[in-house]
């Protein structure tokens, strides 16, 4: 089954990124053709800095292969690697009404915050559904919040479809129920813009145990038992616990034999070690950036590949010579 995972390059990951959506993308490789890109045509939405989205393009790819894609199991690429998105994208815009457009959540949300309205980010909807109709994708691992997106590729590829043949396979989204909302430093969805956030990559473990000091925590004094339940602390360290292990944090909880302090500790260690040969390895490939370029340039061959032969169809059936 062909899978295809978009990766926004927005700036420092962290834990709530991994467990959210890195993980198990990163588990998908193993048993799927996945198909893993970074959209950097995307950013330009919001994008005021080349100099930045160019760092951003990067750091996410060295942080995305020290995390585990691996490149022999999923063909990795950055978008404007492969520009036949964007005739597709052109070509796509004749199918698409200004009535789909206009329903887009994300569009209303975005502009809602703030974010200035104009033609790239009302048509983004359009640009994704050539990403995913190029490739010719199955399924699409999405949020909940992206589901509408998935749903107008397919009416927009339904109606080209109508028009000219079945040119284009019909998408379908993914959505891991079982994944959680990974809750923050104050118990709120983990967010960047929230500041509540805990980076995957900080730059030392005293600089981790300060951000994890500042998880928040009731005042029950030492000594005396605690509630795991709704415990911010206990929610995190889960994260990186099997069932046995969750089991005996539980019971230190309940010993009263240590306070906050020393769980703030342990869940500083379990994130410092989860993420020990990820950081070997991303100072490794910051240390050989030509083997990153290596890396994203083969992928986007192979992918020059499919875009070429699904625009030989596209091109055939709209009559452009």
């Amino acid at each position: 089954m062909r899978v295809l995972t978009g990766i926004q390059a927005s700036g420092k990951l962290h834990i709530g990124n991994y467990f959210g959506a890195m993980k198990p993308m990163i588990e998908l490789q193993e048993k799927e053709e996945l198909f893993t890109f970074i959209a950097n045509y995307h950013s330009l939405t919001t994008s005021k800095n080349a100099n930045l989205l160019r760092e951003l393009t990067f750091d996410a790819a060295v942080d995305y292969l020290s995390l585990g894609i691996n490149p022999e199991k999923t063909t990795f690429w950055v978008q404007s690697d492969v520009p036949q998105v964007l005739e597709l994208y052109w070509m796509l815009s004749k199918f698409t009404p200004m009535g789909l457009l206009e329903r887009a959540h994300s569009y209303k949300d975005k502009v809602a915050k703030g974010i200035t309205a104009n033609h790239a980010l009302f048509s983004y909807p359009v640009l994704m559904a050539a990403d995913i109709l190029l490739l010719d994708t199955q399924k699409v691992p999405v949020g909940k919040d992206q589901i509408q997106h998935v749903e107008m590729t397919r009416d927009i590829a339904t109606k080209f479809n109508n028009e000219y043949g079945e040119i284009f396979t019909l998408p379908e989204h993914m959505v891991n129920d079982n994944v959680a909302t990974i809750p923050g430093i104050d118990g709120q969805k983990m967010s960047k813009s929230y500041d509540n956030a805990i980076d995957i990559f900080m730059e030392s473990e005293k600089k981790l145990q300060k951000r994890c000091n500042k998880v928040l925590s009731s005042s029950t004094p030492l000594g005396e038992p605690l509630e795991y339940e709704g415990c911010h602390i206990y929610n995190l360290a889960s994260l990186f616990l099997d069932e046995d292990r969750k089991s005996e944090l539980r019971t230190r909880y309940k010993s009263g034999e240590e306070g906050y302090g020393h769980f703030k500790k342990y869940l500083k260690e379990l994130i410092w070690e989860e993420f020990s040969q990820a950081r070997e390895k991303r100072e490794m490939y910051l240390n050989n950036p030509d083997l990153v370029k290596d890396i994203l340039s083969d992928g986007a061959k192979k992918m020059q590949i499919i875009a070429n032969d699904k625009m030989l169809q596209v091109r055939e059936a709209v009559g452009i010579l």
